[in-house]
């Protein structure tokens, strides 16, 4: 693997990028609102208008790819993008967003991205062994690396900068702790993509926390139809099942189908949000959500490397900087669903 050493070594003294003024980083700092319409590559989601203009920062224009792993068609990493547009605009970025499900492919985009020579990197490490070789040439490189989302128990030991996202033991002990509290006896939580850490820790976490029966089940959520049949013959396998924990607001929109399908009478609750899932918590079809604020995740990835490039500044003291766990539900979904309407919750 060829490494890029153009750059040199120890950032952030000799940064290409850490030579703005500090009134004009003082500046930035303070304009943290989030704007919309912003512009990248990889074709991003059209911004609908929610936010405020913050103004460009006044330093030098640089390049950050964020690398994730999307699977086509979830609504999720339409909120990751906005988040990450919305600061990439603010701090006079140029974002290049690509993805891939597949580990391999990841690992080759984090690459291709340190061919291209750009200035900093945000990646998920949904599967952190099969990244780490290239995770390792961008440390070597010299090239600043943040992780989000996942890889919450790998990050450090890999040599990344800093993480955003929350601890998903933590968020899946707390849906199981407020399961016990609803009174529920047996539990199925939904895998939609099995041996990607962040999703297996959610189920341990549920586990770990619910005093009842959790039962494990794999879906494939590149297949949206089988999910939705997975689930209503498990349903209709077993009716003792009275709550549904998945793991993504598409496989909770597909578990009411499900639920329906099979005549369960089952409660379902979920991790993860989009405007669909926000309208099912009102409606009561979905009882509650987990929120990781996935448009913060995006937008603390891309700031914090503006932070490091421009004034060599880390967040979170070596340690991670948690965006969740957040319960939303009908307390609090009016307050929610105004954000929702603006595509950023």
């Amino acid at each position: 693997m060829t490494l890029h050493t153009s750059r040199g070594t120890g950032r952030p003294g000799s940064l290409r990028r850490l030579r703005s003024s500090g009134a004009a980083i003082g500046l930035a700092l303070c304009a943290t609102v989030v704007v919309a319409g912003c512009s990248s590559t990889g074709g991003a989601p059209e911004s609908s208008g929610g936010g405020s203009n913050a103004g460009t920062a006044d330093t030098p224009r640089a390049t950050i790819a964020m690398i994730t792993h999307e699977v086509p068609g979830d609504t999720f990493w339409d909120l990751v993008r906005k988040g990450a547009e919305a600061a990439a605009a603010k701090d006079n970025i140029e974002l290049r967003y690509s993805s891939d499900p597949e580990a391999p492919n990841q690992a080759n985009l984090i690459q291709t991205a340190l061919d291209s020579d750009v200035d900093g990197i945000a990646v998920t490490l949904a599967k952190p062994d099969a990244m780490a070789p290239a995770v390792e040439a961008a440390v070597a490189d010299g090239t600043p690396i943040v992780a989000f989302n996942s890889g919450f128990d790998a990050w450090k030991a890999q040599g990344v900068q800093q993480y955003f996202g929350q601890d998903e033991t933590i968020a899946g002990a707390a849906a199981g702790e407020r399961l016990n509290a609803e009174g529920a006896k047996k539990a199925l939580c939904i895998i939609q993509e099995q041996g990607q850490v962040a999703l297996e820790s959610r189920c341990a976490g549920v586990t770990q926390g619910f005093s009842g029966q959790t039962e494990i089940l794999n879906v494939n959520s590149k297949d949206m139809p089988s999910v939705e049949a997975t689930i209503t013959a498990k349903l209709q396998q077993d009716p003792s099942i009275d709550h549904i924990v998945t793991l993504g607001a598409p496989i909770a929109l597909a578990a009411i189908q499900s639920k329906t399908n099979a005549g369960s009478n089952a409660t379902i609750v979920t991790f993860d949000t989009n405007s669909a899932l926000v309208d099912a918590i009102k409606g009561g079809d979905v009882k509650w959500a987990i929120d990781q604020q996935p448009y913060l995740q995006g937008y603390l990835a891309v700031d914090s490397l503006w932070l490091y490039l421009n004034n060599g500044n880390t967040i979170g003291g070596g340690t991670p900087v948690l965006t969740g766990p957040a319960f939303i539900d009908s307390s609090n979904i009016d307050a929610i669903a105004e954000y929702a309407t603006n595509g950023t919750r």
